[in-house]
């Protein structure tokens, strides 16, 4: 009897010991949740990357935001960091930066796409951050990374800021503009200014040839 009481003890112990589930593993249940949640953010599409608050992708080394003109890359230093501490060359196609003493630079890689090194500039902020400003050649795409081998970002994910038209330059403009009236024509199921601009040709070479039955002629997009 004596070893059933034991047993009956050992079991109540073990009952005691055993509670249902705390506050605290909830809230720990919770936090791993939302440590996933925020890992998946950044993710978009496979191995592409949700962008930055500035389209772009903070790295561990430096971060890098842009618009449709301009490419902004910030880069934290050493504290005290000097101009003449700086070792930056900006091509057409390449861009590199270090630092004097370093063993090897912070960025040294081709371009996703060229860049007018003539417009670009950098400067030392606080003397502890590094900005380069790099100016698109072209201005109506959006980077999916500063150098090629970089994570890229999900282009579809891209959130541009509000700009007026007068601050575009006249090419790109011009291209917003048929942009914008081709999807407004398509709204309302009306022909886009390719379309009217085939339909007016068509319209000079029938007038130009009226014994010719375009009736069965198809136009092609």
């Amino acid at each position: 009897m004596a070893i059933i009481s034991d047993f009956e003890e050992e079991q109540t112990e073990t009952q005691t010991k055993v509670a249902p589930p705390s506050e605290s593993s909830s809230l720990l249940k919770a936090e791993k949740k939302e440590v996933k949640v925020e890992d998946d953010k950044g993710k978009a599409g496979g191995s592409k990357l949700v962008p930055n608050k500035g389209n772009g992708v903070d790295l561990e080394k430096y971060s890098w935001t842009q618009n449709l003109q301009e490419v902004n890359i910030m880069i934290p230093v050493p504290a005290g960091t000097k101009s003449r501490d700086v070792l930056y060359d900006a091509k057409a196609r390449h861009l590199k930066f270090g630092l004097k003493g370093q063993p090897a630079p912070i960025i040294d890689g081709d371009l996703f796409q060229s860049i007018k090194p003539d417009e670009c500039l950098w400067s030392i902020e606080d003397q502890s951050v590094v900005s380069i400003l790099l100016t698109k050649q072209n201005q109506t795409d959006w980077w999916k990374s500063l150098v090629k081998g970089d994570p890229e970002i999900d282009t579809q994910k891209v959130e541009p800021e509000p700009s007026k038209l007068s601050d575009l330059d006249t090419e790109t403009r011009r291209t917003v503009e048929k942009m914008m009236f081709d999807q407004r024509q398509k709204q309302m199921g009306r022909p886009t200014s390719d379309e009217m601009q085939q339909q007016e040709l068509m319209k000079k070479f029938t007038e130009q040839h009226p014994n010719i039955d375009f009736s069965k002629v198809k136009m092609m997009n």
